[in-house]
């Protein structure tokens, strides 16, 4: 295929296809190689910015990746964020307390989507949530494709600086309460504690602990609502909710191309063809997800389907940290909401809504809704 850039890179969509390429070790994450299929230039300043992704999880090649996805995995597992799950109940039942409280139409997005992740994220990293504003709109502006390089770049500077003086106070008495804590106490503790990295990591689970989980809420919101069949279902059964949301990750596919950009080390032979080393590739999750020789009606939303294999978290060592966190997240939403507002509806016609074509994150930007 042809990037923005001018420049070629390799285009896989089938399901089986990209998890070859993503299980791959002779493929890598560095945004920094000249090679990285990057879908917009990058000058000095824009790589400035690079080089700390670069040095974060998601910009790091093993051995290095091994390293520090071990010190955070165990803060992720199904046990471990089993216990936050009150606290994230009391989230959203407050977001729709504030919501039913709102003139209609209200904006679902703001009154829901946008602060559940926000609140649930600060909890977990020890950010002051009297905070999230700035962070919020700073990260929409670094996602956003039409924001200008200085736009992307002054972003980053601000949540840089913001996340540099967090943990730099922290590291004087890091707290076992919260992440960036414990994070500080593992670190020093095996001997290679590096402030700018922990920094790097977190600003990055800081941007991704929200905006993904935020443009889910709506999307699969406007889903169930298009598909009143799947509702009722939802409704008659909560429990489904959880099957629901694989589902859900699946058709929707909110992140479809930086999760799956590489650069080939070596020759790869894939599908007959041979990947030369050096070519850039993107492994396209929703071209996988809507896989025809994988799932059985791809384009229709069927909470029965079970969706397990879908790889909207990406595949192979750079899966998603926190994939557990956005399902419980994800899980207790739709469950939630459809209980306390059955005849929540669309204020508006479908084809009013703002979405996020701009984006790398897709989502909607409103989405005015009545009860």
């Amino acid at each position: 295929m042809t990037l923005p850039t001018g420049r070629t890179a390799w285009l896989i969509l089938g399901h089986d296809y990209l998890r070859q390429i993503l299980a791959d070790s002779r493929v890598s994450v560095n945004r920094l190689d000249p090679a990285y299929p990057h879908l917009v230039e990058m000058d000095g300043q824009a790589m400035g910015a690079i080089s700390l992704v670069s040095k974060s999880l998601v910009g790091l090649d093993p051995p290095e990746h091994t390293v520090h996805r071990r010190m955070l995995i165990n803060e992720f597992t199904v046990k471990k964020l089993a216990a936050m799950r009150p606290r994230i109940q009391a989230i959203v039942d407050e977001c729709i307390d504030n919501l039913l409280k709102q003139e209609q139409p209200a904006d679902l997005v703001t009154a829901l989507s946008l602060p559940v992740p926000s609140l649930v994220i600060c909890d977990l990293l020890g950010v002051p949530y009297t905070d999230h504003g700035f962070f919020q709109e700073r990260t929409l502006v670094a996602f956003n494709r039409k924001s200008t390089q200085m736009e992307r770049m002054q972003a980053g500077a601000g949540l840089l600086m913001y996340m540099d003086k967090l943990v730099t106070g922290k590291e004087a008495a890091p707290s076992d309460e919260d992440l960036i804590g414990r994070l500080i106490t593992k670190y020093r503790e095996a001997g290679n504690y590096d402030h700018a990295h922990l920094v790097g990591l977190s600003m990055l689970l800081l941007m991704a602990g929200f905006e993904t989980t935020a443009n889910m809420i709506s999307l699969g919101t406007l889903s169930f609502i298009q598909n009143p069949d799947q509702l009722a279902k939802l409704t008659d059964d909560g429990t489904l909710a959880v099957r629901a949301v694989d589902e859900l990750l699946r058709y929707l596919s909110i992140v479809d191309v930086s999760g799956g950009s590489r650069v080939a080390l070596d020759d790869i032979e894939i599908g007959g063809v041979t990947i030369r080393k050096g070519d850039g590739i993107i492994a396209l999750l929703s071209g996988a997800n809507r896989d025809p020789g994988h799932y059985e009606r791809p384009d229709t939303f069927d909470i029965d389907r079970g969706a397990k294999s879908h790889v909207a978290f990406g595949y192979g060592i750079h899966q998603c940290l926190g994939q557990n966190l956005a399902r419980l997240e994800l899980e207790i939403v739709y469950r939630t909401l459809f209980e306390r507002v059955p005849t929540l509806r669309l204020a508006v016609p479908v084809s009013e809504l703002p979405l996020k074509d701009e984006a790398s994150i897709y989502g909607l930007a409103e989405m005015p809704v009545s009860w």
